[in-house]
């Protein structure tokens, strides 16, 4: 072996062995320091609500206020609010929370047996009712577009016309001087009934009415009218005399006679 290479081996092995002296130096010097064992926490028990609905729990060894308001769901402050708790208070083991209201524990039903569901029918599709409109045109005596029964007759020959809003009915008919003039079982809705007066008469009411027909109504609406006046006949004219007449033409005699008379006398 060459003097070199054992000085290189040499030195080598002397810093390792001031390296484990190091590691054992540091590792000895340390103070041993005893484990503290971890502080077992009590298991926290579910609370449940009692007869009244307020939610109670015993506090337990290892509690802490962040501790139970983190497991009951509710935040520090409102743990201390719930159980007036000053801001710099703590509890103790044994101490009594309040952690809420829940309604009162009811008693399990006895589950009976569990009965087939009855298949429900169709719902039938509902049927439009219908109804019926009754008209009557009547002469109105007096004038104050009031039907009065039995004092002022029915009128015949009236036009009357029934249409519904959406133009699914459009009816016509015609009064009569015995009874009224109706239309039946027609789809009940909304229609304007117009009526107009036989020739000579004048209405007296309104010539059209709007309508809303229910199921199973019948409807009376009655119109009046009076006789139409009649034009009084012109008087005969006699052509008047004029007296200024009479003397004008006397003048145009006069001048006639006067020119004659003058032309006699400048032709002798």
């Amino acid at each position: 072996m060459k003097r070199g290479t054992g000085k290189k081996t040499g030195t080598l092995l002397g810093w390792l062995l001031w390296g484990v002296l190091a590691v054992w130096l540091a590792l000895g010097s340390a103070p041993a320091q005893a484990s503290v064992p971890a502080q077992a926490l009590t298991p926290f028990p579910t609370p449940t609500p009692g007869a009244d609905g307020r939610i109670m729990y015993v506090v337990q060894p290892g509690d802490t206020l962040w501790r139970v308001a983190a497991i009951s769901g509710l935040t520090v402050d409102e743990l201390r609010e719930l159980n007036n708790l000053a801001p710099n208070e703590t509890i103790v083991p044994g101490q009594t929370l309040l952690l809420g209201f829940a309604g009162p524990v009811l008693p399990t039903p006895t589950l009976g047996p569990t009965a087939t569901p009855t298949a429900l029918l169709p719902t039938p599709t509902p049927v439009p009712g219908v109804g019926t409109i009754c008209v009557l045109l009547y002469l109105d005596a007096n004038g104050n577009a009031l039907y009065d029964e039995g004092d002022e007759p029915l009128l015949a020959d009236g036009a009357v016309g029934l249409t519904n809003r959406e133009g699914t009915v459009s009816l016509t008919a015609t009064t009569n001087a015995k009874k009224p003039t109706c239309f039946e079982k027609i789809p009940e809705g909304d229609y304007n009934l117009t009526l107009a007066v036989p020739a000579g008469y004048n209405p007296t009411t309104a010539l059209s009415t709007p309508l809303t027909l229910q199921a199973g109504d019948t409807m009376h609406v009655s119109f009046g009218a009076q006789k139409a006046a009649t034009a009084p006949e012109a008087a005969e004219e006699t052509p008047s005399r004029s007296p200024l007449l009479g003397v004008l033409g006397l003048l145009f005699i006069g001048a006639g006679l006067g020119l004659w008379w003058f032309s006699r006398r400048m032709g002798a």
